[in-house]
């Protein structure tokens, strides 16, 4: 399966050192700037959403790094899709009961009064 990697991260793998150092052996890496620029972000919001867990990311020491896959696979999460406008059909008017006619329904049990206790102190007391 192949990834379409955006045409600015394309760019900047041509230009990227890694890419330059022995070509097949590893996959190329961009950085965080990279990413914001190919993204219309801020470097600031793709280390955010990296150290936050939301989005993929690989981590050689201290610096975040992308591959084309993590950066397609962002591509993927924040995509926008259509939502498709469901009509809701006409329902039955919903007819409420009392709580009487529920009663009188049920016939095998016994309306129950309810009785209140008397309190255990008075105000005055």
């Amino acid at each position: 399966m192949s990834i379409a990697v955006p045409a600015h991260l394309a760019i900047a793998q041509r230009h990227h050192p890694a890419a330059h150092q022995s070509r097949g052996a590893l996959p190329p890496l961009f950085q965080p700037a990279d990413v914001a620029k190919a993204l219309g972000k801020s470097e600031w919001w793709v280390k955010e959403q990296a150290r936050r867990g939301r989005i993929p990311f690989t981590k050689p020491g201290r610096a975040y790094r992308f591959t084309a896959e993590q950066v397609a696979e962002i591509v993927r999460l924040y995509e926008a899709r259509p939502i498709i406008a469901v009509v809701p059909q006409p329902q039955a008017a919903v007819v409420r009961e009392s709580r009487k006619q529920v009663r009188e329904q049920q016939p095998g049990r016994p309306a129950v009064r309810l009785r209140a206790r008397v309190p255990r102190r008075t105000a005055h007391q």
